[in-house]
């Protein structure tokens, strides 16, 4: 049994252009090779509101079912308040802001001395 015909960093690159084109904001990408087995990257970013959050996560699943037939996991579109998408190597957070500074995700996966964790402190 021979594995996908793409890569992790595919995926990812796939992930990055579809939430970059639907307006997400506070895009933050977080290397998860040799911290997590369950995946290989995690993205985190924002929407404005419930209907965007929602919109980015809906739009997202469909291009990656596209580009490379990967059918995603999703829970929480039904609020809109944090989505998970799960491609297999890529998790993918969208929250809404007030949300997303709540669980503080950034700061439990980001290397302690990178400036995206530091902007995530302060």
């Amino acid at each position: 049994m021979t594995g996908p015909d793409y890569s992790s960093e595919q995926v990812l690159a796939a992930v990055l252009s579809s939430v970059d084109d639907d307006k997400a904001e506070e895009i933050v990408q977080i290397d998860l090779r040799g911290r997590s087995d369950v995946a290989d990257y995690m993205v985190i970013c924002s929407g404005r509101s419930s209907r965007q959050v929602a919109a980015i996560a809906e739009k997202l699943t469909q291009r990656l079912k596209d580009a490379f037939g990967i059918i995603c996991k999703m829970e929480g579109k039904e609020t809109g308040d944090w989505v998970l998408i799960d491609s297999g190597d890529v998790i993918v957070h969208v929250f809404r802001p007030e949300v997303r500074d709540f669980y503080q995700l950034e700061k439990m996966w980001l290397p302690t001395g990178s400036a995206a964790a530091r902007a995530a402190r302060d």
